[in-house]
């Protein structure tokens, strides 16, 4: 006999699975959901559902929005000269945040880890290219801003190397982000520290 019905034993497993969240934790979002008005689990059910079939990828940047192109994209008063480029959506949250930002975006979603079996062709970074290189008007700066990891800078100096001698400007953020950190958990005057003290690479 099954000590558990099946349901809370299925809600436990798909809770686990998200990252961050250990079978101890599952265990209490899925007795709290148990507890909860049938009406907050259908919002919850409801907001799942509307975040695949209203959520959509920009064509053009790759960041997250309901419509394509997005909001950045189709801003005309964004600078179209300057490209900052993130591992994530939460990145550039994080980034707007600071108000200090004002150009466009490029979202890699991930960055090079051999370890885990993902290589340079598994990110936005050759759309990236070919983002710039038909760009008009002309990119002047790419703000590489990918966090201050291992893995980070090893797509960091990537990316760099795809636009040797192209004659664009390439500036990392500066150092005011700790080592090992990540962007989302920034905050906004560190942020801002950062993009205004960027470097050349």
């Amino acid at each position: 006999m099954q000590a558990t019905p099946a349901p809370i034993t299925k809600l436990i497993d798909e809770f686990s699975r998200l990252p961050g969240i250990g079978p101890k934790t599952a265990s209490r979002l899925t007795f709290y959901l148990l507890r909860s008005s049938p009406e907050q689990a259908q919002s919850l059910a409801e907001a799942l559902q509307e975040l695949h079939e209203k959520v959509v990828f920009c064509s053009r940047c790759f960041h997250i929005d309901e419509r394509d192109p997005c909001a950045f994209c189709t801003n005309e008063n964004r600078d179209r000269s300057i490209i900052c480029v993130v591992e994530e959506p939460l990145d550039v949250l994080a980034i707007e945040r600071t108000r200090d930002y004002h150009g466009l975006y490029h979202v890699l979603h991930g960055t090079i880890a051999p370890t885990e079996g993902i290589g340079p062709e598994d990110l936005k970074i050759a759309e990236l290219v070919e983002r710039v290189r038909s760009s008009d008007p002309k990119v002047r700066e790419i703000i590489i801003a990918t966090n201050p990891n291992l893995e980070g800078e090893a797509t960091a100096m990537y990316i760099s190397r795809q636009f040797d001698g192209s004659g664009i400007k390439l500036t990392r953020l500066a150092r005011g982000l700790p080592v090992g950190g990540d962007l989302e958990y920034a905050d906004e005057i560190t942020l801002s520290r950062a993009l205004s003290g960027r470097s050349e690479m």
